[in-house]
C-alpha cells in the first residue's frame, strides 16, 4: 500500500518534484487520492489511532505497548472470535465472553472504509451486541487487504462472503474520541476510543 510504505519505512528520497496541491489551479479537477491514503486521513481525522504492522511480531509488540501505554494490563478483555483469541494467546490479560463486563472489546471487523475513516462490523465479530453495551475501549486487528473505498463496496463484499447466510447487525463506527457532551454531528452514534493493529498482507 502506497501511502503505509511510505509513513512506516519506505527507504526511498522524498518526492521534490513540486506536482503536489499547492502547485495545482484552484480549477483544476481534484485529484483522486489512493485509498489507503484517503482512510489514513479519515480515519486519523475522526480521532482514531492505528499502528501499522510488517509482521504478527510487530502486532504483538504494539499491542503489548497499547496494554502498557493505558495501564490495562490487569484489565478484563472481551474477545468474541476464537481464532483471534488464540492470535493473542500468549498475552496473559484478563480475558471474557461477556463484553458488558468487560473494559476493552478485541476484535476484527469487516473493512475499513476510506470515504469517512470508519470501521465496518457486524454480527461475525460482535454477535447480535449493541455498540452502547460494548467497551468505550477497542482494539481492532485488521489487514491492508480490508480497505475498501465506500461502504457499498463494503456490504457487496460482505454479500459475496457469506453467500448462505448474510450476517445482522452491520453497523459502522466512526467517531473514536470519547466526549463528555456530543455535539449534533455525532448525536446518535456511539464513540469509541480505538486503536486499529493493521497488518500489511498486499
Amino acid at each position: 500500500m502506497s501511502l503505509f510504505k511510505k509513513l512506516f519505512g519506505s527507504k526511498q528520497k522524498d518526492d521534490t518534484s513540486g506536482t503536489g496541491a499547492d502547485q495545482r489551479g484552484k480549477f483544476m479537477p481534484e485529484i483522486k487520492l489512493p485509498t489507503d491514503e484517503k482512510f489514513t486521513i479519515n480515519f486519523k481525522k475522526n480521532g482514531g489511532k492505528f499502528l501499522y504492522c510488517d509482521s504478527l511480531e510487530e502486532i504483538y509488540e504494539c499491542f503489548n505497548n497499547i496494554l502498557q501505554e493505558n495501564n490495562w494490563s490487569s484489565q478484563t478483555v472481551c474477545c468474541l472470535d476464537a481464532q483471534l483469541s488464540q492470535i493473542f494467546k500468549n498475552f496473559t490479560f484478563s480475558k471474557n465472553s461477556n463484553c458488558q463486563q468487560a473494559n476493552i472489546l478485541l476484535s476484527r471487523c469487516e473493512n475499513l472504509v476510506a470515504d469517512n475513516g470508519a470501521i465496518l462490523i457486524s454480527s461475525n465479530q460482535i454477535k447480535e451486541s449493541k455498540l452502547n453495551d460494548l467497551p468505550d475501549n477497542f482494539i481492532i486487528f485488521a489487514t491492508t487487504s480490508q480497505l475498501v473505498d465506500t461502504i457499498g463496496e463494503g456490504l457487496r463484499g460482505i454479500k459475496a462472503k457469506n453467500k448462505n447466510q448474510i450476517p445482522t447487525n452491520i453497523t459502522t463506527i466512526k467517531h473514536f474520541s470519547i466526549k463528555e457532551e456530543k455535539d449534533f454531528l455525532t448525536y446518535g452514534s456511539s464513540s469509541k476510543n480505538l486503536y486499529l493493529l493493521l497488518l500489511e498482507d498486499l
